[in-house]
């Protein structure tokens, strides 16, 4: 077995580098994994932008990664339903099982998680772009071997999606807008219509990721980088019901709380690197409309593996390029043009 993992680190703002680290022993009721795949998300771009995402603020060296796949290579003590060789998708939430909110069935607000890749905690939890990494089995659900480790490695986002669409409620026959046409817009156009919504226009200022939305089987797109003007026809003529914010900006959520129907639902999404994110709180009030946060998932997670194994939601449809895992930073920086990109994927080699 070997003694040291490649992993892409991230030291600073634009500062990623493949740095050989050194693999301790593996502790007692812990797995090691070899690195199948990995999805590159908007949060790792925000944290190769800023070192930051949201208020969670790089202050150590960090190893990025969330969504992961890859195979069990070594145990150290009982790992119930776990072998070696078994092909994992890897939930990089770590909940405590005991707090409130775990109690409470909302373990994706658990007040003791710890996130692969994720700056939240003090010291940070290290991710999974790397060539071996560490989980508790709890973390580790099977997949079937038809399943490839790049569709594994996106049930992450997916499970960010199913959880925000049901954070929306009973949206059968409901008419939406999603702001934001990056991966995780699709995949919430995807998961709403799994859902039952019956017609959904996504709205983005880039004209790539609107024509994938478009091939994806969105009812309508809107290129709002010059106004709204054709947003506000469709909805004078038939209001939205629930707006998704998923471009993480200040405008989005104003376009999205203005555009929604009196009594209506928005739902966050969108993480802004910078933490804050003014809110027109007087339309909030007088339409008297629901915001709702949506943070990363719970038990969706199970869900999101067993509707891609099912083949029910093809999340490799996003994938526009895979790169090796040894040129993370280079990838990194093709999934910031959005001009080229949708969603790259890593993979062993």
């Amino acid at each position: 077995m070997t003694s040291t993992a490649l992993a892409a680190t991230l030291f600073g703002p634009e500062d990623l580098r493949m740095i050989e680290h050194p693999l301790d022993k593996l502790a007692d009721g812990m797995v090691r994994i070899r690195f199948g795949a990995g999805g590159i998300c908007g949060s790792d771009m925000h944290y190769f932008r800023h070192a930051r995402t949201g208020d969670f603020v790089v202050k150590s060296p960090l190893v990025l990664g969330h969504e992961i796949s890859g195979e069990v290579v070594e145990i150290a003590g009982s790992a119930a339903n776990l072998k070696l060789g078994d092909r994992v998708a890897v939930n990089p939430s770590r909940w405590c099982g005991h707090c409130v909110a775990c109690r409470e069935g909302r373990p994706n607000l658990c007040e003791n998680i710890y996130f692969m890749g994720s700056a939240s905690k003090t010291p940070h939890m290290q991710g999974g772009f790397a060539n071996y990494f560490d989980a508790v089995p709890a973390q580790c659900v099977k997949i079937p071997d038809h399943v490839s480790y790049q569709a594994a490695a996106l049930a992450e986002p997916l499970a960010v999606c199913l959880h925000a669409v049901a954070r929306a409620g009973n949206i059968e026959g409901k008419r939406g807008i999603i702001f934001g046409a990056g991966p995780i817009g699709l995949l919430t156009m995807l998961a709403a219509h799994r859902a039952g919504m019956a017609d959904i226009t996504v709205a983005d200022i880039a004209p790539a990721p609107l024509a994938f939305a478009t091939r994806l089987g969105a009812s309508h797109v809107e290129n709002v980088a010059a106004g709204e003007e054709g947003l506000k026809a469709q909805a004078a003529s038939r209001p939205y019901d629930v707006a998704f914010e998923v471009s993480g900006t200040a405008a989005g959520l104003a376009s999205a709380i203005g555009i929604v129907r009196r009594g209506g639902i928005v739902v966050q999404i969108g993480n802004l690197p910078g933490g804050q994110i003014p809110t027109p709180s007087n339309a909030v009030m007088a339409k008297e409309i629901d915001l709702r946060g949506s943070f990363r998932f719970g038990f969706e997670f199970m869900t999101a593996v067993e509707l891609i194994g099912a083949g029910s939601v093809d999340v490799l449809s996003l994938v526009t390029a895979e790169r090796p895992l040894s040129t993370a930073p280079d990838a990194l920086r093709l999934a910031l043009d959005r001009s080229q990109s949708v969603k790259v994927v890593l993979t062993a080699n």
